[in-house]
């Protein structure tokens, strides 16, 4: 027997991903883990999925605005990075706050899924029935609904799709909205009436996963490097430069939409009141890896907001 017939098997480098437990974040852990199995050439049983009950999950009566914004969302699994009690976390890029502890980086964004809402319950915005009842917990989409149909009334609609659904059934309101790419990614692609995103433009960065670690483990790095989708990054990217310029938060409707023009790309951005009463649209064309295009963006459509859609951002 030679040497090399008796050294070890190679063996690769196990990881622990870090997820939400509602479906859909498993659903979107499962598609990054085997994402890179089939970069690397490994076993997805090398990638050990970690689920946590987030405290957005937990907390269902109340619009998330209200108690505490996209962090809850991330910070317990901020918190398993922190202790190396997982080596990377899987989040929808939407769902991240915009601004990052320096400790935690972005290691990859996978390609982007269609990043268009979906209304069920009618056909169509113009369709709904005049005074119709719409459950949404997104100041995006209350106010442009809002913006395009005054007459609709607005209610609190908060858990996964599922939970979403069934109040639907349930009654209690006519219609909702959910974002196309999740259901996608739950095998439900038949459910409700996608709307155009040119005409109602979705939530910064929606239809993304996004996958973090520690900015200081080159190792984890490296290894998620390999599934980065390069256009995606550039536009999620953007967008979230967009959110940093406008100082937006959780209570700020904002919508924008971010096409591949050639080398640059081309942004679309709309800001609201919460009531949809006022709107101030804008756009920009840049360089995919010019941060100043999104800010320059910023600054015009803040600029021209009226009070009533100035107050809910902060600028830089």
């Amino acid at each position: 027997m030679t040497y090399d017939e008796q050294r070890e098997p190679f063996r690769p480098e196990r990881y622990k991903l870090g997820t939400r437990r509602s479906p859909l974040a498993m659903a979107q852990a499962h598609e990054a883990r085997d994402r890179l199995a089939q970069a690397h050439g490994i076993d997805p049983a090398h990638i050990e999925i970690v689920p946590v009950t987030a405290s957005g999950d937990r907390i269902q009566d109340r619009a998330l605005a209200e108690i505490g914004g996209k962090a809850l969302w991330t910070k317990e699994l901020d918190a398993w990075l922190a202790e190396g009690a997982i080596d990377f976390a899987v989040h929808s890029a939407k769902d991240v706050e915009t601004i990052r502890p320096d400790t935690i980086t972005i290691g990859a964004i996978l390609p982007r899924e269609d990043v268009r809402d979906v209304l069920i319950g009618a056909q169509s915005i113009a369709a709904l029935p005049q005074g119709a009842v719409v459950g949404t917990s997104a100041p995006r989409r209350a106010a442009q609904l809002l913006h395009a149909r005054p007459d609709c009334k607005v209610v609190t609609f908060r858990g996964n799709v599922a939970t979403r659904l069934a109040k639907l059934a349930a009654g209690e309101a006519d219609a909702t909205f959910l974002a196309l790419a999740g259901l996608v990614r739950l095998g439900e692609t038949g459910t409700g009436h996608p709307l155009d995103a040119e005409e109602w433009l979705p939530a910064p960065a929606q239809a993304a996963i996004m996958i973090e670690c520690r900015t200081e483990d080159a190792r984890t790095r490296a290894f998620l490097s390999a599934v980065d989708h390069g256009p995606s990054r550039a536009q999620v990217m953007a967008e979230r430069a967009l959110l940093a310029g406008l100082g937006g938060n959780c209570h700020s409707p904002i919508a924008v939409l971010t096409r591949e023009d050639g080398a640059d790309l081309f942004m679309r951005a709309a800001l609201y009141s919460p009531d949809g009463a006022e709107h101030v649209t804008g756009e920009a064309r840049f360089a995919a890896d010019d941060p100043g295009g999104p800010a320059r963006l910023a600054a015009d459509l803040l600029a021209r907001a009226v009070p009533a859609i100035a107050v809910h951002f902060a600028g830089v």
